[in-house]
């Protein structure tokens, strides 16, 4: 995995992973997915050595976004989701928030497309947007390390749910098939929730494709 290194927490009411790259050696690291307790998020990564330079987010669904303003408050880290989330990430109703009452809405400092690459403490991030769990999820793939940072859209051996706003069932299984699949099977997977796998796991074993 060459010298870039992933690290993990578990936070929130959904058990959701909150990851955080970097490369050996450095202080700068990127987190990706900000489940709540933005300001512990920060003391943590500060008390291990670390300064976040970004935020990335997989999707704007509320146990993935609760955290990222007071994350963003505590160490100006900039925020960055696919372009096609704004709306569900400025509406409490579509991120499921307000049905979890507490409802919150983000506005993120950068919008990203499909395919863009954008380096980020010294580490090359490319955005695979992979709709279905919803309309702007997306992927964080790091080719040099080959690792896959995949939100909802892909766990072990199983899926996200589809039966939330602007979610899809066969929107979901295209993304997986022509966005994940195509990658190295070796391609480790970091998933939203739960134990990480790999692609090549994943296309033997994984139910909900076919």
């Amino acid at each position: 995995m060459a010298d870039i290194k992933i690290g993990r927490m578990v936070i929130g009411v959904c058990a959701t992973n909150c990851y955080f790259v970097y490369r050996e050696g450095s202080k700068e690291c990127v987190v990706i997915d900000a489940p709540d307790k933005g300001k512990e998020i920060a003391s943590t990564l500060k008390k291990h050595g670390f300064e976040v330079s970004a935020v990335l987010l997989t999707h704007g669904h509320f146990d993935h976004i609760w955290g990222a303003s007071e994350l963003r408050n505590a160490t100006s880290a900039k925020i960055y989701a696919l372009d096609k989330e704004q709306p569900l990430m400025e509406d409490s109703t579509l991120n499921v928030s307000a049905d979890c009452g507490r409802p919150a809405t983000l506005k993120v400092n950068r919008y990203l497309r499909d395919g863009e690459e954008i380096e980020l403490a010294g580490i090359k991030f490319k955005v695979i947007a992979t709709p279905g769990h919803t309309a702007g999820s997306c992927c964080f793939y790091v080719e040099e390390a080959g690792l896959l940072v995949a939100g909802d859209t892909l766990f072990r051996e199983s899926v996200g749910r589809t039966d939330l706003p602007t979610g899809s069932g066969a929107t979901l299984e295209r993304s997986v098939m022509e966005k994940l699949f195509v990658l190295p099977d070796e391609t480790l997977v970091y998933p939203g929730h739960g134990d990480e796998t790999d692609i090549g796991h994943e296309k033997k074993y994984n139910p909900f494709l076919v």
